[in-house]
């Protein structure tokens, strides 16, 4: 089902949508605070996997602020509409976070995915499953024409996702984001709605179905 009758919404957020898979059912919703423990246990194990690719601000030191202010912050960005943060689960286990922002309307109707997923989790189509349902979401259900992901030319993980799910290649920018201590070239993938007139999420199972 790619449809709009499949999310079922009276507004764009909070929303849970799941989609069942080979590799179980994967689910995006709301982050909450009970949250807490099995996020930082996932980020402080995944450590070595994750923080190569996190950005940072220049000149500023790394936040104290607790779990519950985290949260906070990104429910106000969802009730403001810039911003869809979104846990990953995976058979009702967190596996990782997937965030639309940066998104915009008027001309421009745009928003930017990015992800993250434990190691023990990659690979196997969680992720790519996960892109499809946000982008077929923000297509379908918040309005947006455009959807874009910036990634590191070295992040070959994050890249195989966006090729599986035949985002457009853009080009490099250079020195587009902070991370870990300087300014990182990116490359920007993208999507428009006339490019997937059936939704992301049928064509990324059709493909999946035929490999």
């Amino acid at each position: 089902m790619s449809d709009t009758k499949r999310w079922a919404v009276t507004k764009p957020w909070p929303v849970t949508l799941r989609e069942d898979t080979s590799s179980g059912a994967v689910v995006l919703r709301p982050l909450r605070r009970r949250d807490g423990t099995a996020w930082m246990e996932l980020r402080r194990s995944n450590a070595d996997w994750l923080d190569r690719w996190e950005a940072t601000t220049p000149g500023e030191r790394p936040s104290a602020s607790s779990f519950g202010e985290y949260v906070r912050a990104l429910s106000a960005q969802a009730r403001a509409g810039t911003s869809l943060p979104f846990v990953v689960d995976l058979d009702d286990a967190l596996a990782g976070q997937l965030t639309v922002s940066s998104i915009q309307y008027g001309s421009l109707c745009s928003g930017s995915i990015g992800y993250w997923i434990a190691r023990e989790h990659a690979g196997r189509g969680v992720i790519p499953t996960a892109v499809a349902m946000a982008t077929d979401y923000c297509f379908q259900v918040v309005g947006l024409h455009r959807v874009e992901i910036n990634i590191r030319p070295e992040n070959t993980a994050s890249l195989r996702v966006v090729e599986k799910l035949g985002f457009r290649d853009e080009g490099v920018r250079e020195r587009y984001l902070h991370i870990q201590g300087d300014w990182r070239d990116h490359r920007t993938f993208a999507l428009t709605t006339e490019d997937v007139p059936g939704g992301l999420l049928a064509r990324w199972q059709r493909a999946r179905d035929d490999a």
